[in-house]
């Protein structure tokens, strides 16, 4: 069974960090497109960012740029998102989700498997 699993969210002040991680089982995620995305309350899903099987990463979200890196331990089939300087903005649910392909695209209705998400709560 293919399965995502999004773990490492939690509550932190703003100026914080968090590493947000997503295992696979039934899957090798190496061989996949990586993406991050989030919902605020209130607000659609985003992308947040995206890594391929090339190990090539795509920036979604200009609001996290220089402050968000995504990166993949193949090792250990997780791949992460490495969060820091975190502002209250960034209050949101994280999902994962993977893709077969060789490029990262912003739509949520081309991502077919999504985990169930891990809770960011940024508070100043």
């Amino acid at each position: 069974q293919l399965q995502l699993s999004e773990s490492g969210g939690g509550s932190v002040q703003v100026g914080g960090s968090l590493t947000l991680s997503c295992a696979a089982s039934g899957l090798t995620l190496d061989t996949y497109a990586i993406g991050w995305f989030r919902q605020a309350p209130g607000k659609e899903r985003e992308g947040v960012s995206c890594i391929l099987s090339s190990g090539e990463s795509t920036v979604f979200a200009d609001s996290v740029k220089d402050r968000f890196g995504i990166s993949r331990d193949s090792a250990e089939n997780t791949v992460y998102l490495q969060m820091n300087n975190l502002e209250p903005e960034d209050t949101a649910v994280y999902y994962c989700a993977f893709r077969y392909g060789s490029y990262c695209p912003k739509e949520l209705n081309t991502w077919p498997a999504w985990g169930l998400g891990t809770q960011v709560t940024v508070s100043s």
